[in-house]
């Protein structure tokens, strides 16, 4: 591994305040014996290392990558957020996955985003509020993960994004057309507005060194209290003032929602994919469940053989997702609040009966959920916001323990509200906005400490020696499970690199619209597809975003970072 020298100072220095350039040093994929890191910005991806560097463990590492991503790529995470970690033990493969997806205001109800009248309020109403504004978990959920793997103090982990936020980093192409995009948004705060726009009102010229120091001034706080710099009484009662003002209906957030807040550990989602396991989070994420099935019913089918260039695999793939992503709308939620047959869901009778379903040289009419084992009735129909405001991140130390983390603020800079330096989350929105279907209650209805349904699909893959081969997320909403999914086919059955299984084209279900990446061989196969009985086909960019690290035959770690953007991400 290579390291950027401005964050090996911090560490040594422990917060004694003393910072050195800013960092504008990138590099391609990294080969690494005795760990690795893979992020979206090499700012981050070194941070991790640094903290590898200096003996921490891969919990470390990634809680310091989160919290430098929430300097550098402000517009899809931070600790204005939340996330889910898996984190694997290198040596016994035991596995744990932590739940810090936000949580609803105690108060609120289910009409939250309904008119008086009934109808569904404006974008504007619902996103650009109070109103979408979850209880942020990043920090909860590091501080739980930090208790129970955790090697270095805790203050230690904050240094590198101290620095960032205080030296200085550089404005890269990614971030300045994200705050050019996203204007109205990004710049609904005037604090925002002094940090990445210039007097013009324009986002400030890439290149440029952005500070923000009321970010350092917070992350200072949280390095020397600990998880109260938000969550106790006292910090509780500023951050709900803030977004209660911002509410202007239904129930507001108190600073109780805050205080009462916990990360929580739950069951990881694991199936056998021919010779592998694959873990993932369960709900009230539906991405762990999504890939399981995906590959369980494709399983049948020798991928291998069709290899990536083949129409027909192509139409497998996105036969399988559609029949996956049926099951998704109808029952997936919070299974503290509704009924989730997960287990059901991946059960290897009922995957191989939707395997069924799906022809080699035909469409299925119309793909409908199906029943299983412990189906509820309720209903789970909702759209999710389909913007870049998540992030993933994987990281593996030298004793082979490894994290995936997928960490999101929802949309692109969330709420646009931005408080003490960072943005917040805009994550209620992932509920689904109409309580009812079909007369019968939604299973993803807003509800007061409820934990809106989310897409992210943190992923680890085992080989059949129990070995960690592969160590996967993304970020793109409802996209995550679909790429997780095609990534990990890429590496596993037609024996890519990691980098290589995240260059592969994008093809995705989206309704009765098949997404077709442009540009790609993809794009070719349209006429091929539509033989297959893909009537509705859509050629345009992939709205994805990956992060991988894939163990190499020699041993050594392949950290995979998303092709679609490199360019953007250097300064």
């Amino acid at each position: 591994m290579r390291f950027f020298p401005a964050l090996i100072a911090p560490l040594a220095l422990a917060l004694s305040g003393c910072v050195t350039t800013p960092v504008t040093e990138t590099r391609p994929a990294a080969l690494a014996a005795t760990g690795a890191v893979s992020s979206a910005d090499p700012r981050a991806t070194a941070a991790g290392e640094a903290i590898l560097a200096a003996g921490g463990s891969a919990t470390d590492a990634a809680i310091a990558v989160m919290l430098a991503l929430t300097v550098v790529e402000p517009q899809s995470s931070g600790i204005g957020g939340g996330g889910f970690m898996l984190r694997a033990d290198g040596r016994t493969g035991d596995l744990v996955s932590y739940d810090g997806r936000e949580t609803a205001p105690a108060a609120a109800t289910p009409t939250r985003f309904l008119d008086a009248s009934g109808k569904v309020l404006g974008r504007d109403t619902r996103v650009f509020s109070g109103l979408s504004v979850g209880v942020p978990g990043n920090v909860a959920l590091a501080a739980k993960a930090h208790a129970a793997d955790g090697r270095l103090p805790w203050a230690t982990l904050f240094a590198p994004a101290i620095a960032l936020a205080e030296q200085g980093f550089v404005m890269n192409r990614r971030l300045y057309d994200s705050l050019a995009q996203n204007k109205g948004r990004a710049d609904k705060s005037a604090a925002a507005k002094t940090v990445f726009f210039g007097a013009d009102g324009a986002p400030l010229p890439v290149g440029s060194v952005v500070k923000v120091p009321m970010l350092g001034t917070t992350l200072r706080a949280l390095a020397k209290d600990g998880p109260a710099a938000m969550y106790g009484s006292a910090a509780a009662e500023k951050l709900a003032a803030y977004i209660a003002a911002a509410t202007p209906q239904d129930g507001r957030m108190t600073a109780a929602d805050i205080t009462g807040y916990t990360a929580k550990t739950r069951e990881p989602v694991c199936t056998r994919y021919r010779v592998y396991r694959v873990c993932g989070m369960g709900p009230p994420s539906s991405g762990g469940t999504a890939v399981a099935q995906m590959l369980g019913q494709l399983e049948r089918f020798d991928l291998a053989a069709l290899g990536p260039n083949s129409p027909q695999f192509w139409h497998l793939f996105i036969e399988s997702q559609r029949l996956a992503y049926a099951d998704r709308e109808l029952y997936s939620g919070d299974a503290d609040f509704v009924a989730v047959p997960t287990r059901g869901l991946i059960d290897p009778g009922y995957i191989a009966a939707r395997s069924a379903l799906i022809d080699p040289s035909a469409t299925i009419p119309k793909a409908e959920a199906g029943t299983p084992p412990g189906a509820p009735l309720a209903r789970g129909d909702g759209p999710e916001e389909p913007e870049r405001g998540t992030t993933h991140f994987a990281v593996v130390d030298g004793g082979g323990n490894a994290v995936s983390y997928t960490s999101t603020v929802e949309g692109a800079f969330g709420s646009g509200l931005h408080f003490a330096g960072f943005y917040l989350n805009n994550e209620l929105t992932d509920f689904t906005l109409t309580p009812e279907e079909d007369g019968k209650p939604v299973a993803n209805r807003v509800e007061g400490g409820k934990r809106p349904r989310s897409s992210m699909a943190p992923t680890i893959v085992y080989d059949r020696a129990g070995r960690i081969v592969l160590v996967i997320g993304a970020a793109g909403g409802p996209t995550i499970p679909v790429t997780v999914a095609r990534a990990i086919i890429g590496v596993l059955d037609f024996r890519m690199g990691a980098q290589q299984a995240l260059a592969m084209p994008f093809a995705m279900a989206m309704g009765d619209t098949v997404l077709l990446e442009e540009g790609t061989s993809l794009a070719a196969m349209k006429d091929a597809l539509a033989a297959l009985g893909h009537s509705s086909i859509r050629i345009g960019p992939a709205p994805i975003k990956a992060n991988a690290l894939g163990r190499r035959s020699d041993g050594t770690w392949e950290a995979a970072t998303e092709p679609r953007m490199a360019a953007m991400v250097t300064p």
